[in-house]
């Protein structure tokens, strides 16, 4: 039995679920997700817990179990409490603001960059050089947060550019004859 699949997600105080055969619908305090489920899974209720089962033990259906209890599970923690990303900005200069729908940013470019903030997403933006992706659906958080990453990528040598919080880059050693030793 898959380790993931079979631990029931308890669902806190103000999340409904309405189940069927093909979709999983959670609504909370923070908004509605819907979650697909895949063929040969069901989900069903028990004493305020949400419970997934397999209907056989094929390898796709044991793959399937997983995924579908975990998709779930994020869904119910996202309407309840949400997800966020965090992300810094290093580099003389570098800085991002929020202006209206789009945030600004400035990275070293002979042009400011503008990103524009997707439907269902909030970026804030702490002392110029922190921004907060956050939002219900766990996978779209990423997503933006991997595609503003990707605007400024941290390079190896000078480790400027735009990382998430918490991510530990291997500073690469420059050119051995850049001191100038002939």
């Amino acid at each position: 039995m898959s380790r993931v699949g079979k631990k029931p997600i308890v669902l806190p105080s103000g999340v409904k679920v309405s189940i069927s055969d093909t979709r999983l619908e959670v609504q909370g305090p923070k908004g509605k997700l819907s979650t697909p489920v895949p063929p040969g899974i069901s989900f069903s209720l028990e004493k305020g817990e949400l419970v997934c089962q397999r209907s056989s033990d094929e390898r796709q259906q044991r793959a399937f179990h997983g995924l579908a209890r975990s998709l779930a599970g994020n869904a119910v923690k996202g309407v309840s409490e949400g997800f966020s990303r965090d992300l810094d900005i290093v580099g003389v200069g570098y800085r991002a603001q929020v202006e209206g729908k789009k945030v600004v940013l400035s990275l070293g470019f002979s042009h400011p960059v503008e990103f524009s903030i997707p439907e269902g997403i909030e970026i804030k933006v702490d002392k110029q050089t922190r921004l907060t992706v956050s939002g219900i659906d766990r996978q779209q958080v990423g997503q933006v947060a991997a595609e503003i990453r990707k605007l400024r990528r941290p390079d190896p040598y000078k480790q400027k550019g735009i990382r998430y919080v918490g991510e530990v880059l291997k500073k690469k050693a420059g050119k051995a004859g850049a001191t100038g030793a002939a």
